[in-house]
């Protein structure tokens, strides 16, 4: 049974943990419903839990947090180096949000708070034709995020695009690591829950929360992509 380790960089609230599951638990549910054989393992930073050797990996999921890349927290060294070591030895790779960010930057790209402020709600992306990993033209998703990868990798292909987040989607060299900004793990209720949070506590305007709440009631094509990441996870090549 193909199997997944689970790389925990941030933490649910409390609160919104007990209606909607961890960020593992949430991305557990996505993968299983596009393939419920797959198993699982969490390894949680949060939780002070050592970085396994990524070599022995069968397939590596990094999630979002709220930290920054750039934050220099004593563990973000570390988990570039991880991600470096499962890069370079073709171990299949997915960031989300923060893990696509981290990813970044550790392969040697740029990621910073955008200028550009707040994404929150439906945002719909162009899928670049010919990608081999996600169908389609263009793809609804939920988003929550402040940072942007600003300057991709050498090498790295923009696969998802829209003009709030010129680089949504990379698919980098060798075509084993994948990383998305948005959050296809998100349920509509989630992602209600991140823009509430991001307007009371990220300073994100009201205008901006009201109009990304109403967004919402518009269909998400989470499904469409949660299905391209499990199969990039577990059919290599």
């Amino acid at each position: 049974m193909p199997h997944v380790t689970i790389i925990e960089t941030g933490l649910v609230s409390p609160k919104n943990r007990e209606h909607h599951g961890t960020y593992p638990q949430m991305f557990e549910q996505m993968i299983r419903a596009a393939d419920p054989s797959v198993t699982f393992n969490t390894v949680s930073i949060p939780a002070g839990e050592k970085l396994p050797e990524p070599r022995e990996l069968e397939a590596i999921l990094i999630t979002g947090s709220s930290a920054g890349v750039y934050d220099g927290f004593d563990w973000i060294a570390p988990l570039e180096d991880f991600v470096r070591t499962a890069h370079e030895n073709k171990v299949p790779m997915v960031g989300v949000c923060f893990g696509h960010q981290l990813i970044a930057q550790a392969l040697g790209g740029v990621a910073r708070k955008s200028d550009k402020g707040w994404g929150l709600g439906r945002h719909v992306y162009d899928v670049a034709s010919g990608n081999g990993i996600i169908d389609g033209t263009r793809v609804a998703l939920a988003a929550s995020h402040q940072d942007q990868v600003i300057t991709p990798p050498p090498g790295a292909r923009t696969i998802l695009s829209s003009d709030f987040t010129e680089h949504a989607g990379l698919l980098y060299p060798g075509g084993t690591t994948l990383s998305v900004q948005p959050h296809p793990e998100f349920s509509v209720g989630y992602a209600l829950a991140c823009c509430e949070m991001a307007g009371s506590r990220g300073g994100a305007p009201e205008s901006l929360v009201t109009a990304a709440k109403a967004s919402l009631a518009d269909p998400l094509e989470s499904a469409s992509l949660g299905a391209a990441i499990t199969r990039f996870l577990t059919r290599p090549g």
